[in-house]
């Protein structure tokens, strides 16, 4: 697995969803086996298989998430410069073909979401903002052409 960064608040939403994995989900599923095996013949009880199913599906995500933070990395704001665009950089856009002004904060994968005006470093758009300083023009390649994005403001 490769190594993921996280802001602060990203690393602790996976460490609050591994918990709730662990201290709620998983004893809930327990104990809908235990229901279901109560019930009698294990072979033709379909609730029990249900349950069974949805614990192999828990475990897999919670060794998926556990998996994730181990190879988490906590990135410091503190600690970069405002001279040109990197993860968590704020970052103020003008889209060259029509003069509309966007702003966008750069985060991991994970943390991506478009409504929040969040964009992952690793899309087309992180990718072709990356390294830019203020005055740059960013060509990206989109999938309904190409796009040029003027680097207006860059802040943290």
């Amino acid at each position: 697995m490769s190594v993921s960064y996280y802001t602060p608040e990203g690393f602790k939403n996976l460490k609050d969803e591994l918990e709730q994995l662990r201290s709620i989900d998983r004893p809930s599923i327990s104990r809908q086996i235990a229901e279901a095996r109560d019930k009698g013949d294990l072979s033709e009880n379909a609730e029990y298989h249900a349950a069974k199913e949805a614990q192999s599906l828990l475990e897999l995500k919670i060794a998926k998430l556990e998996d994730v933070m181990a190879n988490a990395r906590i990135v410091d704001e503190t600690q970069f410069d405002n001279s040109k665009v990197l993860i968590l950089s704020k970052v103020s856009l003008k889209n060259i073909s029509n003069s509309m002004e966007l702003s966008y904060t750069l985060v991991a994968e994970a943390e991506a979401d478009l409504i929040a005006g969040k964009i992952s470093v690793s899309s087309p758009i992180g990718q072709g903002l990356l390294g830019k300083v203020v005055g740059d023009i960013a060509e990206i390649q989109v999938p309904n052409g190409m796009m040029k994005l003027e680097i207006l403001r860059i802040s943290r």
